[in-house]
């Protein structure tokens, strides 16, 4: 449990919490994709247009769009400073 709430998605792959309203998804396999700590996500209307917007910008692709389940997308780029930037599009 997370601040005494239960994960609504308990997988190998992913475990998902709903904490007073805000997400919190855990990956146990973060490290191996570049993880290397907390990554906050941008909830944008169109995530290819907002990712390719990034990478004009100067940012490096860290992770493309991906589909983690009922058709919510996510991506994240790694900006100059090293910093990881998610972005989230709920379907």
């Amino acid at each position: 449990m997370l601040l005494g709430v239960k994960p609504y998605m308990d997988e190998d792959y992913y475990v998902a919490f709903n904490v007073g309203g805000q997400d919190v998804g855990l990956d146990p396999h973060g490290h191996s994709q570049g993880m290397t700590g907390p990554v906050g996500y941008w909830h944008v209307g169109d995530i290819k247009k907002s990712l390719k917007l990034l990478l004009t910008a100067g940012a490096q692709a860290q992770q493309e769009v991906k589909d983690v389940g009922g058709g919510k997308l996510i991506a994240s780029v790694k900006d100059a400073d090293g910093n990881v930037i998610g972005l989230i599009q709920l379907p």
